[in-house]
């Protein structure tokens, strides 16, 4: 069956639409009165049908989630993984009738429950035996290979035949001062970076002696961590790869170098072999970033099938609210967060429509609100990252808006390492994000009792005010904040040389 949709916010629901998201989680993210509701994407949860369901409890502690672990297979469903730290429960079920057998109302454990995709389990339930389904769903041609976040096989090239790629050559470090900041810091063995991708080559000569095994994990199946070499591990996308080399690519002489090449990094895989980062595989990777004393994380991605999330709908906003969970916890316990500002060219101050979602079924053209969200990009505590070319302007895919980018940096044509002792040039704000995850692991290098909020802080203060352009309409604001570069071009040597700002 297609699950139906309260005609607004406040509505009392009945005890199936309650548990998509409560009325007070929905009033909270109302849009505000001026603007109109965001477009009602149906989901197919027919019986026979294995989906994935985040289930958000109203306690987060172990006892309440061995309570709702039983009420989710009471209702037919089967639970994959529990984070009793932020209470939520991954559950999977084939019954049409899932969410409306869970208990609702006051005294249920459980705040709210919804889908996290609009199209079948692919990967199937972890220890369950079951066929899977063909795993390509659908996904938009940016994510498809060859061509991944921008991307593209064709810039490979092979390590010998990289004549060009050097470590003092690179346009982009240059920019940002990081070449002069390596002269006072290269960051430090201490400082853990969790890369949030489709996994890294470990044997890359450059990333070879960065990468730490111990704390690498998979979370793509359904979400749920696996830590063997091969879950998080490089299979059918070179992004996660290239992204690692931009943030610490160690300094041996050869090849390319990172922003900070002597932090460790942790590959957290995140990304499916089909290109999809669904909601559980993004809970999984900031839950174990926070476990395992990451320090910050990379995010060179959107959480699908959406590419923007609507809190005004029942349907969207659990996923959300289990997502939102995630880093506000891996914040909490001390992980700062940068994340791509996306590739549409999209005011993301000034959301009205959107036609790329959902991407693992069929999109359908949307009206979007300010309840709408990029995640993680937009989400509290997370630094959004605009793309600059090498000219130091916006790189025209960039998405940008006034009060949502808070800093830039290069992202078009940037060189870096690609599984299989090679190297390749891609474009994309996945490109640019990685580099302010290096500012960021230089800064807690170098101010290592540094809270998120003071290294964001810390971040800010020493970028680069730069101006609009002249005559462009679309950038709003001064040379010290707008909506093009946020709080400027983030500058590595002045990251470590700053103190804490007052």
């Amino acid at each position: 069956m297609r699950l139906s949709l309260p005609s607004r916010a406040g509505v009392t629901l009945a005890a199936s639409a309650a548990l998509l998201a409560s009325t007070v989680a929905l009033a909270q993210a109302a849009p505000a009165a001026e603007e109109p509701t965001s477009t009602y994407v149906p989901i197919d949860v027919s019986d026979g049908r294995l989906m994935s369901y985040a289930v958000n409890l109203r306690t987060a502690n172990p006892g309440q989630t061995r309570l709702v672990e039983r009420a989710v297979e009471e209702a037919g469903g089967v639970v994959v993984q529990s984070w009793p730290q932020i209470g939520v429960v991954i559950a999977h079920s084939t019954s049409a009738s899932f969410l409306a057998e869970l208990p609702a109302g006051p005294g249920s454990p459980i705040e709210s429950a919804g889908p996290t995709r609009t199209a079948e389990v692919s990967e199937g339930t972890p220890g369950v035996e079951r066929e899977t389904v063909p795993g390509d769903r659908g996904a938009a041609p940016y994510k498809r290979q060859p061509r991944v976040h921008g991307l593209d096989a064709g810039d490979v090239t092979s390590a010998e035949g990289a004549t060009e790629v050097r470590e003092g050559n690179l346009w982009n470090l240059d920019m940002i001062d990081a070449y002069a900041a390596h002269e006072i810091s290269e960051g430090s063995d201490g400082v853990l970076v969790g890369v949030l991708d489709s996994g890294i080559d470990a044997a890359h000569p450059d990333l070879a002696a960065t990468v730490d095994a111990s704390t690498s994990v998979g979370c793509t199946a359904a979400g749920q961590p696996d830590t063997s070499p091969e879950a998080w591990g490089v299979t059918t996308s070179g992004h996660g790869t290239h992204v690692a080399g931009t943030i610490a690519a160690a300094r041996n002489g050869a090849g390319v170098v990172g922003v900070a090449p002597n932090v460790r990094m942790a590959s957290v895989k995140v990304v499916n072999d089909d290109g999809y980062i669904y909601p559980e595989y993004a809970i999984c990777g900031f839950v174990w970033a926070a476990d395992r004393g990451m320090d910050v994380t990379n995010n060179s991605y959107y959480i699908d099938p959406f590419e923007f999330w609507c809190g005004d709908q029942p349907l969207q906003a659990p996923a959300m609210e289990a997502v939102r969970r995630a880093v506000d916890y891996a914040t909490g316990r001390g992980v700062v967060h940068a994340a791509a500002a996306g590739n549409s060219a999209y005011d993301l101050a000034n959301k009205t429509t959107n036609a790329s979602s959902p991407n693992d079924g069929i999109a359908i053209d949307r009206q979007i609100n300010g309840t709408c969200k990029d995640m993680p990009t937009e989400l509290d505590g997370v630094v959004t990252v605009s793309a600059l070319g090498r000219d130091g302007s916006k790189a025209g895919f960039s998405n940008f808006g006034t009060g949502v980018i808070d800093v830039s940096a290069p992202g078009a044509g940037i060189t870096s390492t690609f599984p299989g002792a090679r190297y390749a040039t891609a474009s994309g704000t996945s490109m640019a994000s990685p580099h302010v995850a290096g500012v960021l692991a230089l800064l807690k290098s170098t101010h290592p009792g540094a809270t998120p909020a003071e290294l964001i802080a810390l971040l800010e203060a020493q970028a680069d005010d730069t101006a609009c352009p002249a005559g462009v309409a679309l950038c709003v604001g001064t040379a010290e904040d707008n909506g093009f570069y946020g709080e400027g071009i983030v500058n590595a040597l002045d990251a470590v040389t700053s103190g804490i700002r007052e």
